[in-house]
């Protein structure tokens, strides 16, 4: 019996998705939807990303490291200082380019799928990923 891991942790149901590249965003929407979240938001810049925070809750945001001239570094840090919970994803695997402050904090590489969503989303909100057979 091969074990896979499919579905979410339970408290992930709405997600924000930071990425500048479109076509990625909407990979990472499809990714998101098909392991079992209800509501997925993308922003494709700070502002977006800004005002959807202020206007609507989430269980979790996905934030692309690198943003055309910068960095998402800064947003994520107004997202611990708020709670919020969550994660990266990068091209880059090296923890060297993380302030002190974020490199704790969970990330996948590009090109992520499936499985790498799934870890992602489980170990920022701290639970196990639930496992079909």
């Amino acid at each position: 019996m091969s074990v896979t891991l499919t579905e979410i942790p339970l408290s992930v149901r709405r997600v924000l998705v930071l990425e500048d590249n479109f076509i990625i965003a909407m990979e990472a929407e499809d990714i998101l939807k098909s392991i079992g979240v209800e509501h997925v938001e993308i922003a494709t810049n700070l502002d977006q990303a800004g005002s959807l925070i202020d206007e609507q809750a989430f269980d979790f945001v996905l934030l692309d490291v690198n943003l055309g001239n910068g960095t998402s570094f800064a947003f994520a840090d107004v997202l611990k200082a708020r709670g919020t919970v969550f994660g990266f994803v990068t091209g880059y695997g090296e923890s060297s380019i993380f302030p002190v402050g974020l490199r704790d904090i969970p990330r996948i590489t590009k090109p992520f799928n499936e499985i790498s969503m799934v870890g992602l989303l489980a170990t920022a909100a701290g639970e196990t990923p639930r496992a079909d057979a």
